[in-house]
């Protein structure tokens, strides 16, 4: 069996999915943790991206899509460029993981020649993920990720990574405003 590829075939089928769930009254904030890079071009906003930094980018694409759904519960997210990102900023955690003590250092450097781990790019060469397994060919997006992830911790990722910063801050705010209810 083929290794599963992810990423969103068509903005249809999630667009459906996400007016789905919110039919459900008792939901009172549904987001979404999709990677910017790879998306396709029929999501709203992906053809009419403005020129601009990364995070000027993501942020059209991301309005976009909110008033494609229309719905004030909803809050698109789109993590720049990839979660990969995220990982990036456990450097340490990877170097322990692989048992490459050399990693560490290839990945600070990576970081920092980009200014920042939201700011490694998303070429299909150069994206996040496939830097990392350039770095570490045994990485594994899905179980390797998550684990460095929480260890690195949400903390750090607000503090190393602005984009990411805004969602869980407009994350908090929806469910503070909200009160009870679900959030999916």
């Amino acid at each position: 069996m083929p290794p599963h590829k992810g990423g969103l075939a068509a903005w249809g089928r999630l667009a459906r999915e996400i007016r789905l769930l919110l039919r459900d009254p008792s939901i009172t904030t549904l987001t979404t943790l999709l990677d910017y890079y790879g998306l396709p071009a029929d999501v709203p906003g992906m053809s009419t991206r403005p020129p601009g930094t990364p995070h000027e980018r993501v942020a059209h694409v991301e309005r976009a899509i909110g008033e494609a759904i229309g719905d004030h519960r909803f809050l698109p997210n789109l993590v720049l460029h990839e979660i990969e990102a995220w990982v990036l900023l456990g450097h340490d955690e990877l170097g322990a993981l692989s048992g490459d003590a050399t990693l560490p250092a290839a990945v600070r450097k990576l970081v920092a020649d980009a200014e920042g781990a939201e700011l490694v790019n998303d070429g299909p060469s150069t994206a996040p993920s496939k830097r990392l397994l350039n770095l570490c060919p045994r990485y594994r997006k899905t179980s390797d990720g998550p684990l460095v992830i929480a260890e690195v911790g949400i903390d750090a990722i607000r503090r190393a990574c602005p984009h990411a910063d805004a969602w869980f801050a407009a994350l908090t705010a929806a469910l503070v405003g909200r009160g009870a209810g679900r959030t999916v």
